[in-house]
């Protein structure tokens, strides 16, 4: 479930508690959570609705100053059932202060390498994970198409792998494209000098 940089920002201040999606199937439960540059989202409730049952009062919980405003924006979305999903920010990402944790001993260096050699031997294209790193410290900011090419991928699983270097702490993603954490440096740091 993703959000708009002004709806992030909203989040963050409390004024958008609630949000509208069309989904086959929500990719949020109740009870779960889900992680935001805003911070950790505790999620209350996920139900499918009609649009006749969007009240006003959702609407500005929302941040739309409109149900018409609101279901505009529904039809640019993909079809199937509206869901609204209420949700209350429960704290900080924590993988934000993974991502700044550069201080990497021996150990943090053997595990991070153990986990991406595991991540490279699980991969049905072979290993991906130093190349990524590298490319990445290369060519921050860039488009993942872009990135994806380079390295002869094809974009949605070459994302689908970055997601899995950023909870471990080791990218970020920015508004376009990915940067190293001060964690990935840090660790790329290492595989450079052992390397």
């Amino acid at each position: 479930m993703l959000f708009q940089r002004d709806t992030i920002a909203a989040i963050a201040g409390g004024r958008v508690t609630v949000a509208f999606r069309r989904w086959r199937r929500p990719t949020v439960r109740t009870g779960g959570t889900l992680q935001t540059r805003a911070g950790l989202l505790a999620i209350e409730s996920v139900e499918r609705i009609s649009e006749e049952e969007i009240s006003d009062d959702d609407v500005v919980c929302a941040g739309y100053t409109s149900r018409d405003e609101v279901l505009l924006a529904l039809a640019a979305a993909r079809t199937g059932e509206l869901y609204r999903v209420r949700f209350r920010l429960a704290g900080p990402d924590p993988g934000i202060a993974l991502r700044e944790a550069a201080e990497l001993s021996a150990a943090d260096v053997g595990a991070l390498k153990a986990r991406l050699q595991r991540l490279d031997r699980a991969s049905k294209h072979g290993p991906w994970t130093a190349a990524t790193l590298q490319l990445i410290a290369e060519r921050p900011a860039v488009r993942a198409g872009v990135l994806a090419e380079v390295l002869g991928r094809e974009r949605l699983p070459f994302k689908a792998d970055v997601r899995k270097l950023k909870a471990m702490g080791l990218t970020e993603s920015l508004e376009v494209g990915y940067r190293l954490s001060p964690r990935g440096r840090a660790l790329l740091h290492h595989l450079h000098d052992q390397g």
